[in-house]
């Protein structure tokens, strides 16, 4: 039998229809219509009216149910829709909002609900029919309308029993699949659900859309999606975040996905925003007119409404554009004529592709970059005797509070898990977790449901509004059970997690379980469509050291299954329960959690990104005794086969009792300084109270408060960053030794207070007064992470009294608005490295001028300029704009714009400075003229390339050559020190500019000495101890130019392209005196046309691996120096590993230069043949040229360096660059090109005009 499928008026078929959407969608955007509960309000009907004659004896009152008047009043209903349609609607709604036997049950008509659906569908569908027919302009279409209902499936309704339900998730199924059916039997054209309040609501009526088309009884329809969020908290009533919303539904990969009611378009616009920044279906967005009075009424103007909406449309958030509660059809009419012009949203990639997405309340993404993911492990009935205890005694409210603690002590997913004998796994399932979902600490993050009982997965899944994990399906039982169990998974919106059974057994050795997991990955993609991403194998932690030879490789066997999984298996993750290893030694918990220690540490390294573990109980790898940790490693690897009898012999003779009572005699006998680091590495707080006091108490070495944080307590912070920057301490002890650090804060607080109090009367304040000079909010703007700037202005504006709160980077414009008003700043301070950053501060300084703000910018960083600052960001903000040259300059910029007597005067002075510089821009763009782009190729550099001595040189080495654990003592020679000076903004004045003649400045040498003596130290001791580590990768490739372009080939037969590096070309006129080409990279490549082969090289480096997290400790200990410090160092060994690479390539692998010898000085001042210019600098600069020297060399496999969304290079010491042999090759700026390039340079790559637009935009000689 065909699906049922009722076709649109214009079409031949269903597919067709569905077709023109789609592509409709990618030309315009579409519209949808009003309100009609506004316009049925309006009609003024009354009870009789409702009834009509056919319900006319009803039992219950039926005015209000504005579902019923598609069978009473059905012309009414039609002419609602017409009206819609005719002011510009491409889609109506039917009136099925409550259209479900629950919401219905309200008026006792569950009876008629698949009628009041199809006959609403057809009344509709006559409408778009006949308004066709009167303007054919376009095909009008039906959304069948699924409202919430008037139940919630997370939030219980009585206060006294938060884990009841009044509705169950399959009732709500069952409710939706009669509303569906009706709308699709009645020509829906789209399905629509909508004002979503409760995700798990919305995810019962996917799970029924879904099964409806599955069954092949209806051919699939659109999906449109529409959340609520209820206020400014960015939030659904049940509390998550939009993009925690949207991972909860994307299973269903909506064809548009956004939001409606609750507010007004200006009160909804950060959040469509952000959901549009996350989702890579269309959006589609229909806010009320405003928000409501107090009557309740709407008086949003339709002229007021599609103004705000309007800005939607202008900045490319939006796909589909309609109006909810209030709204009518001149506001439709409004929105359409104001937004119709404007292009579509173009949606972003899908971060799904290449992460695991989850949720909870807030959204959890995991990639091979992020860190260990902790699964806490404790409530779990068989592995957790308290826990279980708990549930076997209905004591739900003291299992709770296990699961709070999992989270609190670093578990970023919990695993729920009921299966015991004496219990109902599916009663305690359900009502666990919906315990769990009235307690915001747990909620907000994801779920692992874990039951061998897919009753019980079931009934967890049904209770779970975010996207969780199932743990977990196997082939144990065949094939098709487990495409059964993956099919309803997928279904749920869930990842999996996959054991390695099949029908034969558990797999046991490397070979069985890669088979086994790999039968298991095709049959997820290949069959059931499953997103490898969301495939998590757990390959069986078996236990090792059971008296038993055959089980004393099983660890091995793991980590080396572990490694296959993740180098052949794309996407895919490793999970496993680590307290299986040790399960032989239950009871004796020293020697398992050093087992479990030694475990991960490897295991991690070969690939496992996840685990079930107790985030409070684990060991740190290098504090496990050094005996003991010989037995583990030997028991893990299986190179003793004493190994059982020594770890058996170990638990014995160091008993639990014994353990602690050793441990307390050798530590609690140190001194005060070594007692607080110890309980800090340690995470023991029993004595942290009693020594903090001992150690304030000692005036000698601590005279202050303060200095107890600034000297043992920070020192024994240090040791956990250095650990866990090692990869030797897990995050959940890091959480712990943070826990003890705060506890002695707290103790220290009184006490610094008392001094502040005493302080304030000293100076002659009262305790109210504010003892700063102001207040300053800085951040990275979005898109950047480079900090090292912005933190210097921090400690700079910090010593001179002023308080700096420091958002950090990545800080989305809204996040800054909020700190600027909820701290109640005197400056804002924006900072970027990287060319998008110039585009963000635009967009922050509008949405300033927006919010209404008053209070000065500071534009910082270096990509920024005063042109850019001038031209570009203070004409979009009334407040002053002001860009700050370096940090030395910001105290005193700062000071003018915050004394009264001197600030309108410095104001008026900047004013006038920036009109000038305003007015020189615009001058310069009108006479500065610019060749055509084929007279600038004309003009271009045209090297005769049959003479000898302009022959590309051929490569030693054709190929990639990766460096890992790099000797950084190599590096010391080639270090340029000038750009570290810079950093911290000290500057000589002529004759004593550039290291080393800046120490001989009389201002700044004496300090820059100073500096760089204690940069050598920082330095030495990063080399020797390790501390961070370098990578690169160098490549030469077989290459020829294609006019700007240049070509690389896949091998030397040079019939295979295996990628393209495009070049932009020099346009503005040069002086009429000059007779230099008009440059582009290509120029210096031999064209394919010569039949000349040439090649292009590459280098990708860094020194920047463990940076961050040394950065990280410096900071958490409020050394914002070191922190700078070592962030400056690793940028010098970076371009110093470059240097050297590039000096290594010359002589060797590319070879055209064996002989070379230049000291640092001529290295430094490039007097050697060949250039390396890198994507987004001078020569060429588009970022986005990046991810082809990435996609060519596979770099981040090769070499962990990443490309972040922005095209950032991660970690941020980091160098690119591409190498050019030939002695003709010389550094150029290609500076501002006309339009007709960048026409021409977006045909080429295959991209829009308005891509490349937005990566070059410093370079147009035009405004955008």
């Amino acid at each position: 039998m065909a699906p049922i499928s009722t076709i649109p008026a214009g079409f031949t078929s269903r597919r067709a229809a569905t077709e023109y959407i789609e592509s409709e969608l990618n030309k315009r955007i579409m519209f949808l219509d009003g309100a009609m509960g506004t316009q049925i309000q309006d009609l003024r009907l009354s009870e009789e009216d409702f009834r009509g004659e056919r319900f006319k004896d009803h039992k219950k009152d039926l005015k209000g149910n504005n579902d019923l008047l598609v069978l009473t009043q059905p012309k009414c209903i039609y002419e609602i829709h017409r009206n819609y349609l005719l002011a510009g609607a491409d889609f109506v709604e039917t009136n099925t909002f409550s259209g479900t036997t629950i919401a219905q049950a309200d008026y006792a008509a569950e009876a008629i609900v698949y009628e009041l659906n199809k006959v609403a569908a057809e009344i509709a569908r006559d409408a778009c029919s006949d308004v066709l027919k009167e303007t054919p302009d376009r095909p009008r279409f039906v959304c069948g309308a699924i409202g919430p209902t008037n139940r919630t499936c997370s939030i219980s309704p009585s206060v006294d029993n938060p884990s009841f339900r009044n509705v169950t998730f399959d009732e709500l199924v069952e409710a939706y699949t009669e509303q569906v059916r009706g709308l699709l039997d009645g020509g829906s054209d789209v399905l629509l659900v909508e004002t979503i309040f409760d995700t798990l609501n919305a995810k019962a009526a996917l799970f029924a859309i879904d099964t409806l088309f599955d069954e092949g009884i209806y051919e699939r329809v659109p999906l449109f999606v529409s959340g609520t969020i209820v206020d400014q908290s960015g939030r659904t009533l049940s509390g998550q975040t939009g993009e925690a919303f949207i991972t909860s539904v994307a299973h269903t990969e909506p064809l548009a996905i956004g939001l409606n009611c609750a507010l007004g378009a200006d009160q909804m616009r950060p959040f469509i925003q952000s959901m549009s920044n996350f989702t890579s279906s269309k959006v589609i967005c229909y806010p009320n007119a405003g928000l409501p009075n107090t009557f309740g009424e709407y008086d949003e103007s339709p002229e007021t409404m599609a103004a705000n909406v309007s800005g939607f449309a202008r900045e490319g958030l939006v796909n589909i554009l309609g109006g909810c509660c209030g709204t009518t059809p001149a506001h439709i009419k409004a929105i359409y004529e104001a937004c119709k012009d404007f292009e579509p949203r173009v949606p972003g990639p899908d971060v799904r592709s290449k992460k695991l997405v989850l949720s909870g309340l807030e959204p959890l993404i995991y990639d091979d970059s992020s860190n260990f993911l902790n699964i806490g492990e404790r409530c779990n009935v068989a592995g957790s005797r308290k826990f279980a205890r708990h549930i076997i005694n209905d004591q739900y409210e003291e299992a709770l509070a296990i699961a709070r603690e999992q989270v609190e002590n670093g578990g970023q997913v919990i695993d729920i898990n009921m299966d015991e004998g004496m219990l109902d796994g599916v009663a305690a399932m359900t009502k666990f977790l919906n315990l769990i979902s009235t307690e915001p600490d747990v909620a907000k993050v994801p779920i692992m449901v874990d039951s061998s009982n897919f009753a019980v997965v079931e009934a967890g899944l049904k209770c779970v509004q975010g996207k969780c994990i199932v743990n977990s399906i196997s082939l144990k039982e065949g094939e098709e059970d487990f495409l059964k169990k993956a099919r309803l998974i997928k279904r749920y919106g869930a990842a999996m997690v996959v054991m390695a059974f099949d029908e034969e057994g558990q797999a046991v050795d490397r070979h069985e379980k890669f088979r086994i997991c790999e039968r298991s990955y095709r049959l997820l993609v290949d069959k059931v469509g499953f997103n490898p991403n969301d495939i998590i194998f757990d390959p069986n932690i078996l236990t090792i050291c059971t008296g038993m030879e055959e089980h004393n490789n099983y660890g091995v066997e793991f980590i080396e299954a572990t490694h296959d999984i993740k180098t052949k298996l794309p996407g895919a993750k490793i999970s496993g329960g680590v307290s299986n290893l040790s399960f032989s030694f239950r009871g004796k918990e020293n020697v398992r959690q050093a087992m479990h220690s030694v475990f991960l540490y490897h295991a991690i390294k070969a690939g496992m990104d996840m685990g079930i573990v107790n985030p409070g109980f684990l060991t740190i790898y290098d504090e496990i005794p050094k005996d003991l940790l010989d037995i583990c490693e030997n028991a893990l690897w299986n190179r003793d086969p004493e190994s059982t009898d020594k770890l058996l012999e170990y638990a014995q003779t160091h008993g639990k009792d014994a353990v602690q009572k050793g441990e307390e005699e050798a530590w609690r006998s140190g001194s005060v300084t070594e007692r607080l680091k110890h309980a800090l590495v340690k995470g023991i707080t029993k004595y942290v109270v009693e020594d903090t006091e001992e150690a304030r108490l000692d005036k000698e070495r601590y005279p202050r408060p303060l200095h107890v944080i600034e000297g043992p307590l920070m020192s024994g912070m240090s040791v956990v960053g250095d650990l866990f920057g090692a990869g030797k301490m897990f995050l959940p002890q890091v959480i712990k030794s943070a826990r003890v650090m705060k506890k002695a804060v707290a103790h220290l607080i009184p006490f610094m207070d008392a001094e502040r109090l005493a302080n304030i009367e000293l100076m002659g304040a009262t305790e109210d007064d504010n003892i700063y000079n102001g207040t300053m909010v800085i951040a990275t703007v979005k898109g950047d992470v480079h900090d090292i700037g912005k933190n210097i202005v921090g400690v700079v504006l910090g010593c001179n009294n002023y308080r700096v709160v420091d958002l950090g980077v990545m800080t989305p414009c809204e996040k800054i608005i909020e700190a600027a008003i909820r701290e109640k700043a005197d400056v804002i301070g924006l900072s970027g490295l990287i060319t998008p950053s110039l585009d963000e501060m635009i967009h922050v300084a509008k949405e300033l001028e927006r919010a209404g703000m008053k209070i000065p910018l500071l534009i910082g960083g270096a990509t920024t300029s005063k042109t850019h600052t001038a031209v570009k960001i203070a004409p979009r903000y009334q407040a002053p704009a002001i860009h700050v040259l370096d940090a030395s300059r910001t105290v005193v910029v700062v000071s003018n714009l915050l004394d009264k007597e001197l600030r309108d005067d410095f104001i008026a002075e900047v004013n006038e400075e920036y009109e000038e510089v305003r007015d020189d821009h615009y001058d310069s763009l009108k006479d500065r003229k610019y060749l055509s782009l084929p007279e600038s190729r004309k003009k271009g550099l045209h090297i005769e390339w049959s003479l000898p001595e302009n022959l590309p040189p051929k490569p030693n080495t054709v190929g990639h050559k990766v460096y890992e654990d790099i000797d950084l003592n190599q590096l010391l020679p080639y270090i340029d020190w000038n750009p570290f000076f810079q950093v911290w903004q000290l500057r000589g004045k002529y004759p004593n500019r550039g290291y080393p003649k800046l120490f001989n400045d009389a201002t700044v040498g004496q300090e820059a000495h100073r500096l760089f003596d204690e940069a050598q130290v920082m330095l030495r001791d990063l080399i020797n101890k390790r501390k961070i580590r370098a990578s690169a990768i160098v490549s030469i490739l077989p290459a020829n130019s294609r006019g700007d372009d240049i070509v690389v080939y896949a091998d030397e037969s040079r019939t295979e392209e295996a990628g393209v590096y495009y070049g932009l070309r020099q346009q503005a006129e040069k002086d009429k005196e000059s007779s230099d080409a008009y440059l582009c990279l290509s120029d210096f490549i031999a064209p394919s046309a010569t039949g000349i082969p040439d090649y292009i090289g590459s280098i990708a480096a860094s020194a920047g691996f463990g940076v961050d997290e040394l950065a990280a400790k410096y900071e958490a200990d409020n050394d914002d120096y070191s922190a700078i410090m070592v962030k400056a160092l690793a940028d010098r060994l970076a371009e110093a590993l470059t240097e050297k690479l590039h000096q290594d390539m010359r002589r060797e692998m590319w070879g055209f230069a064996p002989n070379e010898s230049l000291d640092t000085q001529d290295l430094l001042s490039i007097k050697y043949q060949g250039i390396r210019p890198a994507p987004g600098y001078p020569s060429q600069p588009d970022h986005a040229e990046k991810t082809t020297m990435w996609k060519l060399g596979n770099i981040t496999e090769a070499t962990g360096i990443e490309l972040t969304d922005s095209l950032m290079m991660h970690p941020g010491a980091s160098v690119c660059a591409l190498v050019f042999a030939h002695p003709k090759s010389s550094y150029f700026a290609v500076g501002k090109v006309t339009n007709e390039q960048i026409v021409d340079y977006a045909a080429r790559k295959g991209t829009t005009v308005d891509a490349v637009e937005t990566w070059l935009r410093p370079i147009l000689s035009y405004d955008v």
